[in-house]
């Protein structure tokens, strides 16, 4: 299926596989083909979680499975079939899951889990998975765009990553509320 057929317009002429290989060559010498074969398959797995994130923001935010499918050339079943939920296995004590959440709650939420001695390690739709520590613990969410640098000189850590946002987590020292 072409980009025209999923209802895209043609790729522009600087293309996202010219990025992707430019950011593969970047850190890969090209006369290296087993780093570059390394790198690719790294570029892959990346590839498959930003599609797994981006669909779970499409049914986030309202869009069927029909629809999901339709821009990726499956039918309603196959793409529910391979993003839809797989069951949760049971979590260790100090961790949890933190939800349901939305865009628009989910950082006063975070905010009081910090206060607790919770911090996010991983996010998913609606929901952030938590891990418990004896310190407090600032969240910042923010696009994921470009270097994180300006963040790390702040202490900031990535906590999760769920396309298209960063959750950044900060230590603050202070013990746990109770």
């Amino acid at each position: 299926m072409t980009n025209a057929d999923r209802g895209r317009s043609p790729a522009p002429e600087h293309s996202l596989s010219d990025a992707i290989g430019s950011a593969i060559l970047a850190s890969a010498p090209a006369d290296d083909p087993l780093t570059l074969v390394a790198r690719a398959a790294e570029a892959e797995v990346v590839a498959r979680e930003l599609l797994q994130q981006s669909v779970s923001v499409a049914r986030a935010s309202g869009h069927s499975w029909a629809a999901i499918g339709g821009r990726l050339g499956l039918s309603r079943q196959a793409v529910q079939q391979r993003f839809g939920d797989r069951g949760d296995a049971p979590l260790p004590d100090e961790q949890r899951w933190l939800g349901p959440v939305t865009a628009f709650d989910e950082m006063g939420e975070l905010e009081i889990a910090g206060r607790l001695g919770w911090h996010t390690i991983g996010a998913g739709m609606l929901r952030h998975l938590v891990v418990r520590t004896p310190t407090q613990w600032e969240h910042k969410r923010i696009l994921w765009t470009g270097s994180l640098r300006r963040y790390e000189k702040e202490r900031w850590v990535v906590g999760a990553r769920a396309f298209p946002w960063i959750y950044l987590v900060r230590d603050t020292g202070l013990p746990a509320e109770s």
